[in-house]
């Protein structure tokens, strides 16, 4: 028998119950539902899907699979998609500037969605960069009973006997430029790294992002481990719709259980994966549609205490496939958990505490993925955040896998990252440099590009541990190398780092956490006197709007008031 639920208090009274919902509830009528499904809670079902990039082109089975969980456990889903700007495609062009301003687009969208048609519940599909956080940050915004469900990675490439990654192909421009790979073999490697459906494979910004689902109790244990292409996934889906429903049932809403504590859970899982910079962006973001205060500073106290416990590209030997093969994130966590540095109380998802969901897990003994605590890969972690007289707001290093962790050379300075790319292809750069790229902030670029085409390039031309990097743009989760990003203040808003000339000595030292300019005050007060903000060519549309609203990235680079804003949440209407 068909349950009976009481909807006087779910958003979706307000399109489905009483006479005057009448010619709302024709529509229902002629898109095939009944008077069960009409009274039943209506389900959102948001999927990023798009035939953009491979890591978007399984959303929409799996979404189907997902509303069949659903209406399994008596609910009405309702499908409906949003955008994406999927970092591989949009990389090394003025394409990147959409990228992270599409994450406060997904998130905006869904929630006009979720409102204009009041729905009381959402499972969120993503499968790249930026819909991750912007469906989780949806999520906590409406604060609706939600799941989230990651695509899957993609399946590693074989390239003459060895496996491969798009990260593979970005190296082999640089190695072209240096005459290291002839333009035959890099257009055979580039047909053969990308081999189907789903996310890039190593611990770049997408698994980095899945695993955090699972680590702050948004999303099902190990439902981010298997590749996209891996017909078992549909079982997690369908999973993922059952238990939207239980969570309508039990009134557990996101922001019960994304806590202060289950925001340290995660950035310890970014720190212990070796993980993307991203994170210390879509932390802070997500933290601020909640009312949870997590800063990028808080991260890096969180990253300090926390080691290096997955051997995961781009650091380390392994993909993501041999992630989920080891026992993906739910072994991990028992290992933390049992080192005792993550929060086995917090509520997940599941129903249940992160504790209760890790009963019976174990640390297989056949494998060298993940590492026992006893074992780190490194003791200080992957992820590092930078302080000092040129980042007086901070910056971060991925550290995963370098071996030497300071470096002090010349400034050799780049307004935007096109003048810098151009550089390093014709090698008019130097050993023992520290390449500036700075007019790539949140505001100055403005939408803070990645700068894996210039890293990747770098990298490929052997001279990745020759040159250190700096930016008050981003890096892809994919960048190796001593490349610090997200320095604050950006240039744009007249950060030390607009004031820095060629020649300038830079010191950086990751074990410290340490990032300065040698240069006086007194000679930093007399060039900032005759400074000025650039003037960029956006006077419209998206980019605009971005640049007027977004907020520094130290904070998550954020676009409205969040939390501290709120009079009211949507699932209380």
């Amino acid at each position: 028998m068909a349950k009976t639920w009481d909807k006087s208090k779910m958003p979706s009274r307000h399109v489905t119950i009483g006479p005057e919902r009448a010619p709302h509830r024709s529509y229902y009528y002629a898109m095939g539902l009944g008077t069960r499904e009409i009274e039943a809670p209506f389900v959102g079902v948001a999927s990023c899907w798009n035939e953009a990039a491979p890591c978007n082109t399984a959303l929409m089975r799996q979404a189907h699979h997902v509303s069949d969980g659903v209406k399994q456990a008596g609910g009405t889903p309702r499908e409906f998609c949003t955008i994406t700007v999927t970092d591989g495609i949009a990389m090394g062009h003025e394409g990147m500037k959409s990228s992270l301003a599409s994450r406060d687009v997904i998130a905006d969208s869904v929630e006009l969605t979720m409102r204009g048609h009041c729905y009381d519940a959402l499972v969120g599909l993503a499968g790249c960069d930026k819909s991750l956080p912007g469906m989780m940050m949806a999520m906590l915004r409406l604060n609706v009973p939600s799941v989230f469900f990651y695509g899957g990675s993609i399946m590693p490439g074989r390239w003459r006997g060895e496996d491969v990654s798009v990260v593979n192909v970005f190296e082999g421009v640089g190695s072209h430029a240096a005459g290291r790979m002839s333009f035959e073999d890099l257009c055979d490697l580039e047909r053969h790294a990308c081999p189907g459906d789903g996310a890039c494979g190593g611990q770049f910004t997408a698994n980095t992002m899945a695993c955090v689902a699972e680590a702050i109790g948004l999303a099902l244990p190990l439902s981010s481990a298997l590749p996209a292409v891996y017909e078992s996934r549909n079982d997690y889906a369908v999973a993922s719709g059952r238990a939207v429903m239980n969570l309508i049932e039990k009134n557990l809403r996101p922001r019960d259980i994304c806590t202060r504590e289950a925001f340290e859970n995660a950035a310890i899982v970014v720190a212990a994966t070796g993980g993307s910079t991203n994170a210390a962006l879509h932390l802070p973001a997500m933290a601020h549609e909640c009312g949870v205060r997590f800063t990028m500073q808080d991260m890096a106290e969180v990253f300090r205490r926390t080691p290096w416990l997955t051997d995961l590209k781009p650091g380390g030997r392994f993909l993501a496939k041999d992630m989920g093969l080891a026992g993906g994130m739910p072994a991990l966590l028992r290992v933390l958990l049992d080192a005792g540095l993550i929060h086995g109380d917090v509520m997940t998802v599941t129903g249940r505490t992160m504790r209760e969901n890790l009963e019976g897990v174990t640390l297989r003994e056949d494998q060298d993925v993940i590492r026992p605590f006893s074992r780190p890969l490194s003791v200080n972690g992957g992820v590092v955040g930078l302080w000092g007289s040129l980042a007086p707001d901070g910056a971060i290093v991925k550290i995963a896998g370098m071996e030497k962790i300071d470096f002090r050379g010349p400034a050799r300075v780049f307004d935007g990252e096109d003048a810098c790319f151009e550089a390093v292809t014709q090698g008019r750069y130097r050993e023992g440099e520290v390449l500036v790229i700075r007019y790539e902030g949140p505001r100055g670029g403005p939408g803070m590009r990645e700068m894996l085409s210039t890293t990747a390039a770098i990298y490929g031309q052997g001279m990745g541990d020759k040159v250190a990097l700096i930016t008050d743009g981003r890096f892809s989760g994919a960048t190796r190398g001593f490349c610090i990003g997200h320095v604050g203040p950006e240039a744009q808003a007249g950060g030390p780092i607009a004031l820095v000339r060629d020649g300038d000595m830079i010191a950086i030292d990751a074990a410290s956490g340490r990032i300065d300019l040698e240069v006086s005050e007194a000679e930093l007060a007399e060039r900032r006197a005759s400074w000025t903000p650039r003037v960029t060519r956006y006077g419209s549309g998206v980019l605009w709007k971005y640049a007027q609203l977004v907020g520094p990235a130290s904070g998550g680079a954020v676009t409205h008031p969040g939390f501290d804003g709120e009079t009211e949440i949507f699932a209380d209407i």
